[in-house]
This record gives structure tokens, sequence and C-alpha cells, in this order.
């Protein structure tokens, strides 16, 4: 069983990041941490996704926006195995952070 950071990620800007993917037969519950590095703001979305390129219904955040220095929480995320944490940025200077466990299904 796999605990703590299960991955982590530098974004670049306009581009979508499967940041982590629970593996075959697991499951995982998650918290995703997003940090805006930046000296000026951005926006961000996050998606509990299928393939990498998620669909409208997959989007947790879209377009939320962040200011210097801020980060967002999201934690209480359960997936299944083979589901994609997606992430993007309007701007690069943001990274994604995810932790928490892998249990077997």
């Amino acid at each position: 069983m796999a605990s703590g950071r299960l991955g982590a990620v530098d974004l670049s800007a306009n581009t979508y990041w499967s940041v982590y993917t629970v593996p075959a037969l697991k499951m995982a519950a998650l918290s995703v941490s997003v940090c805006c590095r930046s000296v000026t703001g951005t926006l961000v979305r996050l998606a509990l996704a299928s393939t990498g390129t998620p669909t409208a219904a997959e989007w947790i955040e879209y377009d939320t926006a962040l200011t210097v220095n801020q980060v967002l929480e999201r934690s209480g995320l359960v997936l299944d195995a083979g589901k994609i944490l997606v992430a993007y940025s309007s701007s690069a200077n943001v990274n994604v952070v995810v932790y928490g466990t892998e249990e077997t299904a």
C-alpha cells in the first residue's frame, strides 16, 4: 500500500497534465494542493478523469482564479483504478502535489 506523496508536477501553461493515475486493482483516497508561484495570478483546472483529456462532466475546478502565492487545496477525493487526476494552468510557475493512500480495491 503506497501512501504519502503520490505525484507532483510543475505545470506548463495551457497544457493538460496527468498528475496521478490510480494503479490497476487499487483505489486511492487523495488530497491535492495547487500552488501559484507566479508573479501574476493564474486560472487553474482540476479533473477526475478517465483519460488525460477530461470531458466537461469530469471537472471539479474550472478556471478557478489563484492570486500570487495562493494555494488551492482539495481533499476527500476517492478514485478507483485507472482514474486520473488532471491539472491545467493558464500560466507557468504553478505546481500540483497529490498526496494520500492507495489500497487494494
